[in-house]
């Protein structure tokens, strides 16, 4: 018998479909690998805004791991939204109750729309239960400013922003830089452990269908890396990844605000 490529995602619900739980399942199954999910939070959100957020509780959230970790087991962990500190504890525990040694962390703290979607105190968590966890940290521009409590805009600043990032507790930073205005688009993947830092680049794609593009680049690394990929590698992949799914979806118009990419544009298109 033949065994998937086994990820899972926990993470928040997006009912619009372009971020979050959704989008990861839809990267997971472009990339070939069997998906699951672990939902924190249900929210109510479109291409334009948030209008509501309704946690799950952690008792709740553990049962769902427990669930899918004492029967199917997985290869790798992505970790999205967790919203508080009390959830982010119960993720950690649990992580290391199944002694899950891939783990993909996205530090998702706002949407496209600028809606919020981290607690203030959670921050703080984040980085004393779940950084010493992972694998990477995969934040973008905005979360890192978050996480080191200073402005990163510039493309000037990301290396050392990337090196701070990694004293927090995690060796591996991917940092995100789809936020620069450059014409290309530039991101980092720092390893304490070597010092290098590789630098990825590819043209900028003008489209406003970047809704989930975070949650997507994260979750193709997961899917990369279950896959047997080395870190180096499995973000090489998912920046192609990426890359082709914003560009196929800006063909597309979906909704009034930010719309999703198009994660199957490899497979189908209208």
């Amino acid at each position: 018998m033949k065994n998937y490529f086994r990820a899972l995602t926990i993470a928040g619900s997006d009912s619009g479909g372009g971020a979050g739980i959704q989008a990861d399942l839809k990267t997971f199954a472009a990339l070939g690998c069997y998906g699951m999910s672990v939902i924190t939070a249900l929210t109510a959100q479109n291409t334009v805004t948030v209008t509501g957020i309704h946690a799950v509780p952690p008792e709740f959230i553990a049962l769902q791991i427990d669930a899918v970790l004492t029967d199917i087991g997985t290869d790798v962990v992505k970790i999205g939204m967790l919203h508080s500190p009390e959830v982010i504890r119960t993720v950690a525990q649990c992580l290391k109750r199944y002694n899950c040694s891939l783990i993909v962390l996205d530090p998702v703290m706002v949407t496209r729309s600028g809606d919020k979607l981290l607690a203030d105190d959670a921050v703080q968590a984040l980085k004393e239960y779940l950084f010493p966890l992972a694998t990477v940290i995969t934040p973008n521009l905005a979360e890192a400013s978050v996480l080191l409590g200073r402005d990163v805009r510039q493309r000037s600043e990301m290396a050392a922003a990337c090196r701070d990032l990694a004293a927090l507790g995690c060796d591996r930073v991917f940092l995100k830089g789809g936020a620069l205005t450059d014409t290309t688009s530039v991101d980092l993947l720092y390893d304490r452990l070597s010092g290098e830092i590789l630098e990825l680049e590819s043209p900028r794609i003008d489209t406003p269908n970047n809704h989930g593009t975070g949650c997507t680049t994260s979750a193709a690394i997961a899917a990369w890396l279950a896959k047997g990929l080395a870190l180096a590698s499995a973000v090489r992949e998912a920046k192609t990844y990426i890359d082709g799914a914003l560009q196929g979806g800006a063909e597309f118009k979906i909704g009034a605000g930010h719309g999703p990419v198009h994660h199957f544009y490899n497979w189908w298109r209208v």
